[in-house]
C-alpha cells in the first residue's frame, strides 16, 4: 500500500510572520519523497503559504483527506505558529484569529486515531510552539495529563507543552535536526530510519537548556520512514552466524588475512596472503568501523591479523548475528 504525507509550512501570517517554515516544509518534502537510492518513498502533498492560501478550511480538508481511505502510513508534518488557550491548543492557519485559530491538536489526534485500522501507522510531526500538548487532555481530578493516543499513532513534537519552537539559520531548530536525521544520521546499520531513532538523534543533539522535543507512541512495531544506504550490507550481516558459531566465539586471524606485509613479524613472513581470507578481513574491518566487531589483544584489526590473535563480536554485533540467525535480515 502507498505511504502518504501532508507537508505544511506557513510563513505568511498577517501578524507575526515567520521566516523558516516554508523552507522547512520544502526540505522535509524533498527528503521524504524518495529513499537515498532514488526509489519512491512517500507520496507527498506540499502545502505552503508561498504557493497556497493555507486557511482554516484548507487545513481541515487536507487533514481529513490525509487520514481517510487506505494506506500503509499517513504522515503529517506542520511548521508554523502554535497557539494555546485555556481550553485547547491549535496549529495556527494562515487566517487564524481569536476563536478560530486553526485545527486543534485534539482534533488532529482524533483524525489519526480514527484512521486505524485502514491506516495502520499514523505519524504526526509538529514544529510549532506548545506542540507538546498533542495527545494530552486534563485527567479527572488529578491535575496531571493523560495521553489518549490510538493504535498505530506516533507523535513527535519540537518542544514541550509550555515551550516555544525556535528558528535557526533559516530553519526551525527542531526541523533542521529532523532533516539531518532523515538524511541518514538517525539510520541503523541496515539504513532504516524510524520515528524512535529520529527522536533519539534530536534528543542527543539538543542540550538540557534548549527546547525539549516530545515523543509519544502507541505502536507494536517501529516503521521505517526512510531507507538510506546500509552501513553494512545484509549479505555481510547474514554471514555473522557462519563466522561466529556462538556469540562469544573468537575468530582466529593470522597474517594471511592482511595483504599489507610491511610489518609482519619474521616468524610469520612465510605465511602467504590468502585471497579468500583478505575478502573476509575486509568484511570484518567494515564491521569493526561500525562497532560490530573488535580486535582481540590488539589496538587495531591490522595488528590482530599480523600478530595472529583474532576478533570477536561486540554486544551490537551479537545482536545482528542473532537477527541473521533468526533470518530477520
Amino acid at each position: 500500500m502507498v505511504k502518504k504525507a501532508l507537508i505544511v509550512g506557513i510563513d505568511g501570517y498577517a501578524r507575526s510572520p515567520l521566516t523558516g517554515c516554508v523552507n522547512d516544509a520544502v526540505a522535509v518534502n524533498a527528503v521524504l519523497e524518495r529513499n537515498s537510492d532514488g526509489s519512491p518513498n512517500f507520496s507527498t502533498r506540499l502545502l505552503t503559504s508561498e504557493s497556497n492560501s493555507v486557511t482554516c478550511g484548507v487545513l481541515e480538508k487536507e487533514l481529513r483527506n490525509l487520514f481517510s481511505g487506505r494506506a500503509e502510513t499517513a504522515l503529517l508534518y506542520f511548521a508554523g505558529h502554535g497557539r494555546t488557550t485555556k481550553a485547547e491548543s491549535h496549529i495556527v492557519a494562515q487566517d487564524g484569529k481569536e476563536g478560530s485559530w486553526g485545527p486543534s491538536l485534539s482534533q488532529i489526534l482524533s483524525y489519526a486515531n480514527n484512521a486505524h485500522p485502514n491506516i495502520p501507522s499514523s505519524i504526526i510531526i509538529l514544529d510549532s510552539c506548545y506542540s507538546g500538548n498533542l495527545g494530552e487532555v486534563p485527567s479527572l481530578g488529578a491535575g496531571e495529563q493523560t495521553s489518549p493516543i490510538g493504535n498505530g499513532v506516533t507523535i513527535l513534537t519540537a518542544c514541550h507543552r509550555r515551550e516555544g519552537a525556535a528558528e535557526y539559520n533559516g530553519h526551525g531548530l527542531f526541523t533542521g535536526i529532523l532533516i539531518d536525521s532523515l538524511s541518514g544520521s538517525a539510520a541503523d546499520i541496515l539504513g532504516r530510519i524510524t520515528p524512535a531513532s529520529i527522536y533519539s538523534h534530536v534528543d542527543q543533539t539538543l542540550g538540557p537548556w534548549e527546547q525539549r522535543p516530545i515523543y509519544k507512541a502507541n505502536v507494536q512495531s517501529f516503521i521505517s520512514l526512510r531507507q538510506v544506504t546500509p552501513k553494512i550490507s545484509g549479505e555481510i550481516l547474514r554471514k555473522l552466524p557462519t563466522y561466529f558459531k556462538n556469540p562469544s566465539d573468537v575468530f582466529p586471524l593470522d597474517p594471511s588475512f592482511e595483504p599489507n606485509r610491511e610489518n609482519v613479524p619474521k616468524e610469520f613472513k612465510h605465511i602467504p596472503v590468502n585471497d579468500d581470507n583478505t575478502k573476509i578481513f575486509k568484511e570484518f574491518q567494515l564491521c569493526n568501523r561500525h562497532g560490530l566487531i573488535v580486535p582481540v589483544d590488539a589496538e587495531h584489526m591490522y595488528y590482530a591479523a599480523i600478530n595472529s590473535t583474532g576478533c570477536k563480536l561486540t554486544a551490537l554485533g551479537a545482536h545482528y548475528r542473532k537477527l541473521a540467525e533468526a533470518k530477520r535480515i
